[in-house]
């Protein structure tokens, strides 16, 4: 009875492997049929010579003949195509390798014949943005996201390499489809954020990051985004309790830091901002910028040869300070003492939206350093003095809950 049962379901699993190499032409039916009869040859010759079967042989017969195609036929009813990751799994093989040509072919060669593979078309969308094919790319992470539409990170990936190509409002457009579909998809609103700040649409971007913080309110990103928008407002005191928020999130981020400290200076906090630059000092990118602005406080305290000696610093440490140092006019006195420097550029890992911010403060900070008070320059240290005494004043206030009229 085992014996019949056994060629019965064994053929029966032939029939399903031919129909579907004959109806799909892929060569991996082929070799499912090659096992499977191989397995049914194997029982056929132990049975016509009456070879008492071992539990390992008729274990192997079960398996070529019965249990991979069983696999496959469950696999299938799952939706699972199996050419379809065999040929993925050989590619994704081929790019470890490093041979990423030949992994194009193989998922190149696969969608030809399978038109509506998800997994090839993504996989190849990878390969070609790994190439810097980007519109390929893109190409490709369209046809997988028609081939499954709950894709969202190949949706955001378009609209990143929309970005990437300069094609900002196809970007834009793609971004807010996502975030309306998937609200709390937090690095769309914080990629939108980040196109508006650059078209200088501070506002919009703003209210992105707000609408994204209502789904996501622990996200570094969200509020440091929203520290550079509101900065770019010109809204510091914003700004600033944004930054904090996003420097209490991720205690090893720098940059909001940075900023943090600008905006004390401006604030005519130059204590406290004096500490936070040197705190940043550990960071090898931040470490030539908080030289430079440690010199500035100094200058502001009057102590001309430590804020000389922190400016050299930070030239040695890359020579595109000296530019810096030259545009502020509080080194005017000492600008003979600065050297050019021969130092190399310090690379930084300051994005265009960084820089631009951390440059908007300096200029604001270099702003208030001219104002003129009946044509004259404000002294430096009559201004931070009022600034203390601002402060002061408002600590005295908020103690005792009186208002201000």
């Amino acid at each position: 009875m085992e014996k019949v049962l056994f060629f019965a379901v064994a053929f029966v699993m032939f029939g399903v492997l031919l129909s579907k190499f004959l109806k799909k032409k892929d060569t991996l039916y082929l070799y499912l049929l090659i096992i499977n009869v191989l397995g049914i040859l194997i029982r056929f010759v132990l049975y016509s010579n009456d070879v008492d079967t071992s539990f390992v042989l008729l274990g192997i017969t079960y398996t070529m003949s019965i249990i991979i195609p069983l696999i496959v036929v469950g696999l299938e009813f799952k939706k699972v195509f199996l050419p379809e990751i065999f040929a993925v799994s050989k590619a994704k093989i081929f790019l470890k390798l490093g041979q990423n040509e030949q992994a194009r072919k193989i998922l190149i060669k696969f969608i030809e014949k399978h038109p509506n593979s998800y997994y090839s078309h993504k996989l190849l969308a990878e390969v070609y943005e790994k190439e810097g094919k980007l519109e390929e790319a893109i190409d490709e992470y369209v046809l997988a996201v028609d081939n499954n539409k709950k894709d969202y990170d190949s949706y955001y990936e378009i609209a990143f390499l929309l970005n990437q190509i300069e094609k900002q409002d196809e970007a834009k457009k793609m971004l807010q489809e996502l975030i309306d579909k998937k609200p709390e998809y937090y690095k769309a609103s914080d990629l939108l954020g980040l196109i508006l700040y650059d078209q200088e649409q501070f506002r919009e971007a703003a209210n992105v990051y707000l609408q994204a913080l209502k789904y996501n309110p622990d996200i570094y990103e969200l509020y440091y985004g929203l520290g550079m928008v509101y900065t770019r407002l010109n809204d510091f005191q914003t700004a600033r309790e944004y930054y904090e928020k996003a420097a209490q999130i991720n205690s090893d981020a720098f940059h909001p830091k940075m900023s943090i400290a600008q905006i004390m200076m401006l604030q005519g906090e130059l204590e406290e901002a004096e500490q936070t630059f040197l705190d940043c000092m550990i960071d090898k990118y931040s470490e030539p910028d908080a030289y430079f602005y440690l010199s500035i406080i100094y200058m502001l305290k009057g102590d001309r040869d430590r804020a000389v000696g922190y400016a050299n610093i930070a030239i040695e440490l890359d020579k595109r300070m000296y530019k810096r140092v030259s545009r502020q006019e509080i080194f005017a006195p000492v600008m003979k003492e600065i050297r050019s420097g021969k130092s190399k550029i310090r690379r930084n890992d300051l994005t265009k939206q960084e820089f631009r911010t951390r440059r908007h403060l300096e200029e604001m900070f270099a702003l208030v350093s001219k104002m003129t008070n009946n044509g004259r320059t404000v002294d430096m240290e009559d201004w931070r003095a009022k600034k203390v005494k601002e402060r002061a004043e408002k600590d005295f206030i908020d103690r005792n809950g009186l208002f201000r009229f």
